[in-house]
């Protein structure tokens, strides 16, 4: 087996549903598996994805254990040479699965890597190619600092602004929403981080890939849509906590005992007020009208309005 395809679903049926189709619809010579793994979904998913993928396997959990968790889970039983976490709200293209496993191949230096990630209003998913998030460029991007100075590496250290988005080259971090990672690599490093819930395990695990040696790509020869903020709604409270635990989650198992305790007290506090701020915009957030559904020219953007959008 070439690759096995891992995607965690949670209440998100429809968006599972059209991400497997467009799997089964990839054009490739190698061989591969799907393995669902669903996180106690509250809607029809288990129903809905046996009854239209029976051949698909499906881990049904009874709790909802995490992206972290349910992703192990799924690679504990994966048999592929590499295995792909795919979030359930993206389309692959017809090529992407060759095109990534291809490029692996051909490069065995490289432990994981990435392709392009297109929201569907055709602009450029930046989470896609990320540095790390040490505590200069943390504070560079949350005051705005690489908003003011695109063009300048120095401030652009986490979203790699800087750097073109049609050409390929090594990068600290990829995104889970498209992460294929060579399974030496992972027998080397371990799987995902599970103290992470639902956010940071991605960045976590690229750190642990870098620092065992292997190289981590970006490579834009192909791309995904990614749904992302496809609704616009108030985020649960464990959403938004999750998210900013995760920082300091990372920060203290990375970087605690490399920078002073002025840092790590400043980082710590810059973490909670961000945490307040977002409580409080969420709070004041006036859910809009759903959006209408996507249409096939967004899930597929032509090349001209992705073009224009980067």
């Amino acid at each position: 087996m070439d690759l096995s395809i891992l995607i965690v679903n949670y209440n998100t049926c429809r968006l599972t549903l059209d991400c497997l189709q467009s799997v089964y619809d990839s054009k490739t010579v190698y061989s591969y598996e799907v393995i669902v793994v669903d996180n106690a979904s509250s809607d029809d998913s288990v129903e809905s994805i046996r009854r239209e993928y029976p051949g698909t396997p499906l881990i049904a959990n009874i709790d909802n254990t995490g992206f972290a968790k349910a992703n192990n889970q799924a690679m504990a039983v994966a048999k592929g040479r590499y295995v792909l976490l795919l979030n359930s709200d993206t389309i692959v293209q017809p090529d992407t699965l060759q095109t990534m496993v291809a490029y692996m191949d051909e490069n065995p230096q490289v432990g994981a890597s990435g392709c392009k990630i297109i929201l569907p209003d055709g602009s450029l998913d930046k989470a896609c190619k990320r540095g790390f998030p040490t505590p200069s460029a943390s504070f560079y991007y949350a005051f705005g600092f690489s908003r003011l100075f695109p063009d300048k590496p120095k401030f652009n250290q986490y979203q790699l602004g800087y750097l073109d988005p049609n050409e390929t080259y090594p990068i600290d971090c990829l995104v889970g929403a498209f992460m294929l990672v060579r399974r030496e690599t992972i027998q080397q490093v371990g799987g995902l981080d599970e103290t992470f819930f639902m956010y940071g395990e991605d960045i976590d695990w690229c750190y642990r890939i870098k620092q065992a040696g292997w190289d981590i790509h970006y490579h834009p020869a192909t791309y995904i849509v990614h749904y992302k903020g496809a609704s616009s709604r108030r985020k649960p409270f464990k959403i938004i906590y999750e998210f900013h635990r995760a920082m300091w989650v990372f920060h203290r198992k990375h970087y605690l005992r490399q920078y002073s305790w002025i840092t790590n007290g400043s980082v710590a506090c810059g973490i909670a007020l961000k945490f307040t701020l977002s409580l409080l915009k969420n709070r004041l957030f006036t859910p809009e009208a759903a959006l209408p559904a996507l249409t096939p020219q967004q899930k597929q953007p032509s090349e001209t309005n992705m073009e224009a959008k980067q």
